[in-house]
């Protein structure tokens, strides 16, 4: 019934309608912004001389939110570049271009009678089967299509992204009464293919699924904070990683997503709703008054937390809710909170604190108990199963488990069983399904408990889940750091599992070991994980003691191997693809470079940054990045190597590191004929993919060939730049020493310039120049701290 979608309008340039065109503009469709039409100029305006019949000043809403789109921080553009695919405009001029675009979103003021007027207006100018949706985030659906054509309330719906949409994968998406099938079923495939999201149908209730049941989990926690007597620290300190939260836990989240909003999603649920439900939506006194004082959280300066700058440099503060004064910030310290941290499966730290007997596990106990009866109470009532929550609820709010799942975990027959102990009323049909003998809510990796027994989950078919295909019997081989995983139609998935996935002498044996059996039994080999990086690089801290130990042959022997590993990936009978996604940082783009091809997850975190631990690349990434740029040239073309030198030496030595899948192919880590995938659940996919065509099509490997380099001219040229910034205070006398390494590597050594070189002379030197500045005590400290702070040190 539905083409592609080649074209947007999203109505109001606000945070969520301009976040949501940048979005659309990251996966490449062009997008029309539209805001109302400004009443006055402000005092620049009229110095400037324009009038408010200026095109300028007409189209000033949308044309300030796209400028603000290029600073804001995390970055709602994958790439600056993307906002020339965002068009400004006004609401008053340009209601006819939507008879040229194929989706209408509506993300204007959260009042039904504007958006009822806004509907009437695009009623008149869209197009006959153009989608139309709302951005809600919990008016009525229904009510909002009352009055429309017949065309566009079978084209209506609800959307509903979370902000910041780049990054929060969930889209609510709710029907009304006269959606066509159709259009739902297109926009949860176009949701989940061409938006990346995760897509779950909500029913049109207060909130959807996902703001309900969060509200209410918070709303929870502050009365828990409030009648036990814990501060707002110490609730963090154990609302967060501990039980399978973000690290922002409770009030952190709040600041972020700012006071304000979150009171304003509390009214709209408290508006609508009777009883004991009500009153938790009422939100204490205190938080009011934080309001009124305009304490709004990280847009403001200042929430819950408090940063103050002392001499000691800065500081942050907790709100003492009795005073209104900010103090030292305090962490809850109780037994159960180490055992839970010793605790090695998410169910056995949960389990740790939830039935502990101490102030820990009492707040725990007491928040996740009315969270999880209320999830069970509502369930049915905002979505069609348990599953369509936790995914709500994982995919929205950033929880490692949905509450059906945490459930789950804790154990449903003990927990229930003290539930109701402690006097509380258990949903009649969580104890049918204990009387009948169903003792969890899901069953091995795609079952769950619906309508009286367990059912199959409909599964995205580009999704394939490592675990699932291992648990089948799959592993070829393994050791402590990676595994070979045969993922079927004759290719095989290196996946590594060391801690933080850094790379040791067994994830390089597993390489090896990995692209001979491939180039034996297998079309290709994808090299993906599905934790919670791809590869933070080598394994910093066995370096560092050896360096400390003085022990360079066994380092010298370490990067051999590294190199020897790369090459054999490089040379692989068979393509090899990388498919990174999260961080990918040193050793972890050393992987990559040499790939036959790399399908990047669009979130994908990519540099070389080795110098931020005093050393350079030692895995062959100088030589790969530099080949990379000359290999990207049409043949026969002119090649101006001191500037593919320059540009090599300034993207290693400054740690220039891709925010986004798109940004690391500006700085030549990934090519054009590389691949990006927009939804990360997809990625494995994706490579398997890439991987079978690049066999399909007679893969071969390529040839080894001498490589042309700048030299001793080249040297001296890529340090003048270096020697500048030492010169102004802005690079230290080591951050020059690890300059002179880095050039000396990529301009080739102490040849003539255009002297060509094998591949293996550039690996020695680059080994050389590796272990030289490892021994160096300046370099230890840099990576002692980074082991011990996780950020760099300027010495």
């Amino acid at each position: 019934m539905f083409g592609k979608v080649k074209k947007v309008a999203v109505l109001g340039s606000g945070i969520m309608g301009s976040g949501i065109a940048s979005h659309l503009a990251n996966v490449g469709i062009p997008t029309l912004l539209l805001d109302i039409v400004p009443r006055e100029l402000t005092s620049e305006e009229e110095k400037r001389g324009l009038t408010l019949e200026h095109p300028a000043i007409r189209n000033r809403l949308s044309i300030e939110a796209i400028e603000k789109l290029k600073k804001q921080k995390p970055a709602p553009l994958a790439k600056k570049e993307n906002a020339q695919l965002i068009q400004p405009g006004n609401m008053e001029d340009h209601m006819e271009l939507l008879g040229d675009v194929d989706w209408v979103i509506e993300v204007v003021v959260e009042n039904l009678d504007i958006k009822k007027k806004v509907f009437t207006e695009v009623d008149k100018y869209r197009k006959q089967g153009s989608i139309i949706s709302s951005n809600t985030s919990g008016i009525s659906v229904e009510a909002m299509a009352e009055g429309r054509s017949n065309d566009f309330k079978k084209h209506f719906l609800g959307t509903h992204f979370f902000n910041p949409p780049r990054y929060l994968k969930l889209l609510e998406i709710i029907r009304t009464k006269d959606t066509s099938d159709e259009v739902m079923d297109f926009m949860r495939s176009f949701g989940e293919d061409v938006l990346g999201k995760g897509v779950v149908e909500a029913k049109d209730t207060p909130n959807f699924i996902a703001n309900r049941i969060g509200t209410y989990g918070l709303l929870v926690t502050v009365r828990e904070m409030l009648a036990r007597g814990f501060s707002v620290g110490e609730v963090d300190s154990v609302t967060g990683p501990a039980i399978g939260r973000p690290k922002s836990a409770t009030f952190r989240t709040l600041d972020v997503v700012g006071l304000d909003t979150f009171l304003h999603v509390a009214k709209n649920v408290y508006d609508q709703v009777e009883g004991g439900e009500k009153a938790v939506f009422d939100p204490p006194e205190f938080m009011k008054q934080m309001a009124e004082k305009g304490w709004l959280g990280s847009k403001s300066g200042q929430g819950f937390y408090y940063k103050k700058k002392t001499e000691k440099g800065s500081e942050i503060l907790e709100l003492d809710f009795a005073t209104m004064e900010y103090v030292e910030r305090k962490k809850l310290k109780a037994p159960s909170v180490q055992k839970s941290k010793q605790a090695k499966s998410k169910a056995d730290k949960l389990k740790a604190l939830v039935y502990a007997n101490d102030r820990a596990g009492e707040l725990i106990w007491n928040i996740l108990k009315p969270a999880l009866l209320y999830s069970a109470e509502v369930c049915y009532d905002v979505a069609d199963s348990i599953r369509s929550v936790d995914l709500a609820m994982k995919w929205g709010f950033g929880w490692e488990l949905g509450p059906f799942e945490t459930w789950d975990a804790i154990g449903l027959e003990k927990s229930v069983q003290r539930m109701e102990e402690e006097g509380e009323a258990v949903p009649d049909w969580i104890k049918d399904m204990l009387e009948k003998g169903y003792t969890c809510f899901y069953k091995g990796f795609n079952e769950y408990f619906h309508n009286g027994e367990y059912v199959t989950a409909e599964v995205n078919p580009k999704v394939i889940n490592i675990k699932a295909v291992k648990d089948g019997d799959n592993v070829v081989f393994k050791n402590s750091g990676a595994s070979l995983v045969d993922i079927g139609d004759d290719i095989a998935c290196l996946e590594f599992h060391s801690p933080n996935n850094s790379i040791g002498l067994d994830v390089m044996q597993m390489i090896n070991k990995s692209v001979e059996e491939v180039g034996k039994n297998y079309k290709g080999l994808v090299i993906n994980n599905q934790g919670k990086n791809f590869c933070v690089g080598a394994n910093l801290m066995m370096i560092l003691m050896e360096a400390q130990d003085m022990n360079f042959p066994e380092i010298d022997l370490v990067v051999r191997q590294f190199q020897k590993a790369m090459a054999n990936i490089r040379y692989s009978s068979k393509p090899v693809v990388a498919a990174p996604f999260g961080m990918t940082l040193g050793g972890g783009t050393e992987i990559c470079l040499p790939s036959a091809s790399i399908q990047a997850s669009l979130e994908t975190y990519m540099g070389l940054v080795e110098v931020g631990v005093g050393l350079i690349p030692g895995g062959g990434g100088n030589k790969e990045l530099y080949l990379r740029q000359i290999e990207r040239l049409p043949e026969g073309a002119q090649i101006d190597l001191q500037a593919i030198a320059n540009q090599v030496f300034e993207t290693i030595a400054t740690a220039k590191v891709g925010t986004s899948a798109q940004e690391a192919a500006q700085y030549g880590f990934i090519r054009p004929v590389d691949g990006i995938s927009i939804n990360g659940d997809h990625l494995l996919h994706d490579a398997k993919q890439k991987a079978l065509h690049l066999y399909e099509s007679g893969y071969q490997p390529p040839k080894r060939k001498k490589i042309p380099v700048v030299g001793e001219t080249g040297y001296a040229t890529m340090l003048l730049g270096a020697k500048q910034m030492f010169l102004s205070g802005y690079a230290s006398e080591h951050d020059m020493k690890i300059a002179e390494k880095l050039a000396f590597v990529i301009a080739g050594g102490r040849v003539a310039k255009g002297t060509e070189v094998d591949e293996q002379y550039l690996l020695d030197i680059e080994r050389e120049a590796f272990l030289s500045l490892v021994g160096e005590p300046k370099s230890q400290q840099r990576m002692q701290h980074m082991l011990a702070k996780g950020k760099p040190l300027r010495n």
